[in-house]
């Protein structure tokens, strides 16, 4: 299981301190969450806030674009550090071209289902990317509840792509439910709120022993 902390949660006043905090704790993945105020009602950071933190982290940056048409941008996220890219297909009319533009920069590339989307919108892309990412919350908002309905399409995708293909589900995710979401078939796991509060290191732990 990859443990991947979303650092829209994190406090952006210390935020080098946190990001160091949950490497240190055991993490290995950051989740990078990127909104537009288009495809999802929030606004969040561009490439040049994590750009910043690259050179002081070794971990695995996993950028998550929520933003309407996001083969416009791909190549600044890119070059700001990511690893791992990841759209949306209900945003873009050209799947195929961001995820070639993706991997024409050397990164991963993956694509993302919100709970309400079928997984027949993703199955013809799954031997292109590299991850399908669920949402197990509608985008653009910390701290909401697990949609239990999105069990289903994790399972089935899990069966489908075989037992190696990384899934991540983002949403709703803690202590308390982490192990049920993996027993489904998720292997990458994002958690906001959970890690970043009052005692990270604490919180990454528990999340990892209670994923085991």
């Amino acid at each position: 299981m990859i443990l991947s902390p979303s650092m829209l949660s994190a406090d952006f006043a210390v935020l080098k301190e946190q990001i160091n905090e949950v490497e240190n704790a055991g993490a290995k993945w950051l989740h990078i969450d990127v909104m537009d105020g288009i495809f999802v009602p929030n606004l969040s950071f561009g490439a040049c806030v994590y750009k910043c933190i690259r050179n002081h982290s070794n971990l695995f940056f996993d950028v998550h674009l929520m933003i309407t048409e996001p083969e416009r941008y791909i190549k600044d996220f890119a070059e700001g550090g990511a690893d791992l890219i990841t759209f949306h297909i209900e945003a873009t009319q050209k799947p195929q071209e961001c995820i070639d533009l993706i991997h024409s920069f050397g990164k991963k590339a993956g694509i993302a289902i919100n709970p309400e989307t079928p997984i027949d919108k993703v199955l013809d892309y799954r031997d292109k990317v590299d991850m399908i990412l669920v949402m197990s919350v509608h985008p653009g908002y910390g701290g909401q509840k697990y949609i239990e309905e999105v069990n289903e399409k994790i399972s089935a995708l899990r069966k489908i792509c075989g037992d190696d293909y990384l899934i991540e589900v983002d949403g709703g995710i803690k202590a308390n439910n982490i192990k049920s979401v993996l027993e489904c078939g998720a292997n990458v796991i994002v958690a906001g709120s959970a890690v970043f509060n009052d005692d990270i290191t604490a919180s990454v732990h528990e999340l990892l022993k209670s994923a085991e």
